[in-house]
Formats: C-alpha cells, sequence, structure tokens
C-alpha cells in the first residue's frame, strides 16, 4: 500500500455482516494506518458499567468537577485496562499525537488530570481499549467488505448521540442503512 492510500484519519464503519460482536455496528477513528498495521478507536460504544467519577478515584485524581457528565467508551478489545483520549486539538501537550483535520490523541494521565478540573480538550472521548490491526489485516478486512469508509468530522466524531453515530456514518457516504443486507452470496441468481 503506498503512503496515499493509508487511512489514517478516516472512520471506519461496520459493516451489517461484520463477523466480530465486539464490532457491531461501530464506527472506528483510525489514529495510525502504515504498512505495520492499523490503530483506531471506537466511538460509538460507551460503557454502561463504569463512570469517570469512578475511573478518577481509581486513579486518585482530586479535583473532578461534581457535575461532569464525561462518558467513558469501550474503544476497542486490545489494552482494555488503558484509556485514551481522542480530542480536539485545541489540547496539545507532551505525548499528544496530532492526527488529522483538528483531531488528536493523548493516553497520558495528564489530560484526565486537565479533563477532571474543566481544562482539557473542548471536544473529546474516553475511551479505555482501542482496535489494532497486525501489518495488512485492516487492508484484507476492508477488501472482504468488512468495512466501509468515510471521512471524520468533528461532528461525527465528538457528537454525544452515540446511537445514532452508525446511521450517521452510513448516511454521511449516501447509504440508507435500511437497505443494507446482512446476507452474503448472490441475490437474484437464478436456482
Amino acid at each position: 500500500m503506498s503512503d496515499d492510500t493509508y487511512l489514517e484519519g478516516r472512520c471506519l464503519i461496520a459493516m451489517p455482516t461484520m463477523g466480530d460482536p465486539r464490532f457491531e455496528r461501530t464506527v472506528i477513528y483510525l489514529c495510525a494506518h502504515s504498512e505495520d498495521g492499523a490503530m483506531g478507536i471506537v466511538v460509538n460504544k460507551p460503557l454502561e458499567d463504569f463512570s469517570f467519577a469512578e475511573l478518577m478515584e481509581q486513579m486518585e485524581i482530586e479535583g473532578c468537577e461534581s457535575d461532569q457528565t464525561i462518558r467513558i467508551q469501550f474503544g476497542g478489545p486490545v489494552e482494555t485496562g488503558r484509556g485514551f483520549v481522542l480530542h480536539s486539538d485545541d489540547y496539545l501537550h507532551d505525548g499528544t499525537l496530532q492526527i488529522a483535520g483538528g483531531v488528536a490523541l493523548t493516553a497520558t494521565i495528564d489530560v484526565l488530570r486537565a479533563m477532571a478540573t474543566g481544562t482539557g480538550p473542548k471536544n473529546s472521548i474516553l475511551a479505555l481499549g482501542y482496535a489494532g490491526w497486525a501489518p495488512g489485516q485492516l487492508d484484507a478486512e476492508i477488501q472482504a467488505n468488512g468495512w466501509l469508509l468515510c471521512d471524520a468530522d468533528h461532528d461525527l466524531l465528538f457528537e454525544a448521540d452515540l446511537d445514532n453515530k452508525w446511521h450517521h456514518a452510513l448516511t454521511k457516504i449516501g447509504i440508507d442503512p435500511a437497505l443494507l443486507s446482512t446476507d452474503i452470496g448472490d441475490m437474484g441468481r437464478p436456482n
């Protein structure tokens, strides 16, 4: 794959035929994609049983504003005990990776402290874990019609309505989600 075909900074949209239930109806922002593999953050799967306040307490970070409504999300099945903050690039510090289009990724405790005190990035997703692919693996999954691609934008990434992000991503590329089939095979072939 040549440099101009790497997908860093774009979103993957899981097809209904996705065989892995961890990725069913997911939208994944690709933070890195190269000949060495790919890494992304799922942007539409909340973790219902774990709060930001509980995380701050576990990490012994004080100063968490009581009105914080930061949700923790499932970022992917790799390193699920590690936190990643996908965010707007108005917050840039040591350890921040600037990706594309005003989006950055930080995986240090400093960003959590900043978020706890209200001095963090304007827009953010706090995710536990990430999605990762070995060299060539993601490319093969795309060729096998496991994923569609769309351009990322701040609305898609940071909108609060997680339940509709998958639909939003599909309609962004002109696809009606109701018309996607979960069946694989030769449609219309005579018996």
